[in-house]
């Protein structure tokens, strides 16, 4: 499907609103809707359950109709909105769910996947979603129109899944992307590794952060790292990070966040500043774009992640976007009882060879509590 008819087939039928989170499955048509609807109607929420309260705004505002796209494993985020807010047995709120089926049972897919796509239309069944699947042939505009006439009908959210590969490429020129630091993510990831100490555990966040620290090990042949690599959960990587650290008081953790996941659950900050684990350094790889799925940008450059962090607590605040100043961060942050905050300004993009972790997430994490002593 061409991502511009679809637009304007939603635009038709009263969909005029977009909010949600990026998806690699629908990144076509995020950039679609980036380079076309205006910025009054478009917004990127910080997670998806914010994306359901930002359409239920609109449509009190407006009497409209608002769209929410989202993955599959976004469905955790915006359970308890859709069930207390937009239901029809509460506030009864029409809006147009857009969700990217990942790890749909038969299609290969990365190991976080497989369980959410198996799941995926028993959970909307259970949330009483109505659904529509979405593939390549499908004629948008006969489902759409239905979809929108349910919603209203029945005054609560429809839902339409997209399978893998149904929309081209949208060729348009997108939004212009904002620029930041001189280094790559990578390079500032294998800065930090040699930077800390060969005991500290690194806690990294989704996407190509844990593949780009994964391919770094690969290069140095280092086969046993103390690393977790968070390949699902998006925002909770700090979360996970503390509380490591809280178990472990006398061995640095690093979590190597990005900005698209600290935004989505920020909440986790002042409860790092509140217990204060003097181990943890929360380092934020902050390139302004969801870069793994499709460079669409983020609130990362708008707001002050150093004030927040000094804000929530933290007890050292830092922030480079060079290998001398990254340098001195973590040596002082080595140094002296934290938590400590380091936001490190990055370019975007990644190389377009880039793997994936051949190990599991099951044998990343028995390697990990083996080689921190607690398997």
């Amino acid at each position: 499907m061409q991502p511009a008819s679809f637009l304007k087939t939603l635009n038709d039928n009263g969909i005029t609103f977009f909010t949600g989170v990026p998806d690699s499955l629908l990144k076509e048509l995020c950039k679609c809707v980036t380079a076309t609807v205006p910025s009054t109607h478009h917004v990127i929420a910080a997670n998806e359950g914010a994306a359901v309260a930002l359409a239920t705004g609109y449509h009190l505002g407006t009497g409209k109709y608002g769209c929410v796209y989202l993955q599959n494993s976004g469905l955790g985020n915006i359970v308890n909105p859709l069930t207390s807010i937009a239901d029809a047995e509460v506030y009864g709120v029409p809006m147009l769910l857009i969700i990217g089926w990942r790890g749909e049972p038969g299609v290969k897919d990365e190991p976080q996947h497989v369980k959410q796509g198996r799941v995926t239309p028993a959970m909307l069944d259970a949330l009483e979603v109505p659904y529509v699947v979405i593939e390549q042939s499908t004629d948008a505009e006969a489902v759409i129109k239905q979809a929108v006439a349910m919603m209203k009908e029945k005054s609560q959210p429809v839902a339409l899944l997209v399978r893998k590969d149904a929309f081209e490429t949208f060729e348009g020129k997108g939004e212009a992307l904002p620029v930041g630091g001189p280094l790559s993510r990578e390079e500032a990831i294998e800065i930090v590794a040699e930077a800390i100490s060969e005991d500290s555990v690194i806690v990294a966040t989704t996407g190509f952060t844990s593949r780009e620290l994964y391919e770094y090990r690969v290069r140095k042949g280092q086969a046993e790292p103390k690393d977790f690599l968070t390949v699902g959960g998006m925002g909770h990587t700090a979360s996970i990070a503390m509380g490591i650290a809280i178990a472990q008081p006398n061995r640095q953790v690093v979590c190597l966040d990005g900005d698209g996941s600290v935004l989505m659950h920020m909440g986790a900050m002042p409860v790092i500043g509140k217990a204060a684990p003097k181990n943890l350094v929360h380092i934020v790889l902050n390139n302004g774009v969801h870069d793994s799925v499709g460079a669409q940008p983020t609130a990362g450059f708008s707001v002050d992640l150093q004030a927040v962090a000094k804000a929530s607590g933290y007890t050292l605040v830092f922030g480079s976007d060079g290998r001398e100043g990254i340098l001195a961060a973590v040596r002082q942050a080595s140094e002296t009882d934290g938590p400590a905050f380091i936001e490190l300004r990055i370019k975007h993009g990644a190389r377009k060879d880039l793997g994936r972790p051949k190990s599991t997430p099951l044998e990343n994490k028995n390697n990990l509590m083996k080689q921190i002593g607690t398997a």
